[in-house]
């Protein structure tokens, strides 16, 4: 085990150039094309290292599964380890004209290289890593790589739900928090409801009275809908897009808002889905209807999410010097729909950097070794 770091260290300028390749391929979730050929790219890297297989994504692009070669005889335990990233990322087609990838100031940049294209080359390299060193592994290994995480993971989201009841432990290589690079051990859970409002048109000017003003009416409904917020609870409910009217001098027949709300637990959700479902008009002249609802549940730090950081933890500080600490964000990732189902996840072990979805994305070099040999350790734990 001991030989892992070095190992990887030694390799660290052939990671560098595999993150490169990976970044300068685009893929933005909305081109199907683009991340069909990202798809490519990986299953060609993987040659002699992974069984390939891919499932049609709709609109988007193919979704990946790698099933890796790994030295030694698979044990009759149940339960894969399986490891769960996304191809796509928010960049559109065209970025690297403006964000090119470059080395500089102890970092990497490029779009995409936080958010994660990183943890996808940090897995693959610590599971060739695996196989060079023969460090046997009992439990088959498995790397689910979806296409439409950024846009809701609505085609993916079944599959990956399959795959990981089948899975004994899951690591989701998404970037950690902050420079620190800690673990995500707790994300809320995500979701979204459309409220409109259906008034009564009417010139502004010559009939007034006759008008019911659906923006009106949705500025109070906004008011109390914006009180669902908990703070104690880590609840929050935030009217993020209103749209209505046609013109100035016209009474609004219709508007709308959207809504985002983000829970830290999901026994909170049905008390909150109600409060929306029992929005009443304030003038009854307008008529509501109620949208939505959670996309992802929230990942809770349950035992088993607690007993996977443990683990990690342990072998970061007798192999590595490293003292790992652990996070929860608000952000949600596939690893909320694996949590969700009591598989025991664990989050945010992929790039360590800043500026996700941002201009400033980058992750810093230092980090790459021990990111890289720590996923190495950590299969190697559980593979046993």
């Amino acid at each position: 085990m001991d030989a892992i770091l070095p190992h990887v260290l030694a390799q660290q300028p052939a990671i560098v150039n595999f993150l490169k390749d990976l970044v300068e391929c685009e893929s933005p979730s909305d081109d199907a094309a683009a991340v069909n050929r990202f798809v490519d790219l990986v299953a060609a890297r993987v040659e002699g290292l992974a069984r390939v297989k891919t499932f049609p994504g709709g609109r988007f692009g193919r979704n990946l599964l790698l099933t890796f070669d790994l030295p030694g005889p698979r044990k009759k335990k149940p339960g894969r380890i399986l490891g769960v990233g996304h191809s796509d990322t928010v960049w559109p087609m065209g970025t690297l004209k403006t964000m090119p990838w470059k080395e500089a100031d102890g970092r990497l940049w490029g779009p995409g290289v936080l958010d994660m294209k990183s943890g996808l080359a940090f897995f693959l390299s610590a599971m060739k890593l695996l196989q060079a060193l023969d460090l046997p592994v009992s439990r088959q290994v498995a790397l689910w790589v979806v296409s439409d995480e950024e846009v809701g993971s609505e085609v993916s989201r079944p599959l990956t739900e399959n795959l990981a009841k089948e899975s004994s432990a899951v690591l989701v290589a998404e970037p950690g928090t902050g420079l620190g690079g800690k673990l995500k051990t707790a994300r809320k859970g995500v979701g979204d409801y459309t409220v409109t409002v259906r008034g009564k048109a009417s010139h502004a000017g010559v009939d007034f009275a006759a008008g019911a003003s659906a923006i009106v009416e949705l500025a109070r409904q906004i008011e109390k809908i914006a009180g669902f917020t908990n703070l104690p609870k880590g609840l929050t409910v935030n009217p993020g897009v209103i749209a209505g009217g046609t013109r100035t001098n016209v009474i609004a027949a219709e508007a709308r808002v959207e809504v985002d709300i983000r829970i830290a637990r999901l026994a909170d959700y049905a008390g909150l889905d109600r409060k929306f479902q029992r929005l009443k008009a304030v003038d009854k002249r307008c008529s509501l209807e109620v949208s939505g609802g959670l996309n992802r549940p929230p990942m809770e730090r349950t035992k088993g999410v607690a007993a996977l950081f443990k683990a990690a933890s342990e072998l970061a500080g007798k192999h590595l010097g490293l003292k790992l600490e652990e996070s929860a964000t608000g952000g949600g990732s596939d690893g909320n729909f694996t949590a969700g189902l009591g598989v025991p996840t664990l989050d945010g072990i992929g790039g360590v950097g800043e500026g996700a979805h941002a201009a400033n994305e980058s992750i810093l070099v230092d980090r790459i070794a021990d990111r890289t040999a720590l996923l190495a350790l950590l299969v190697r734990h559980l593979g046993q």
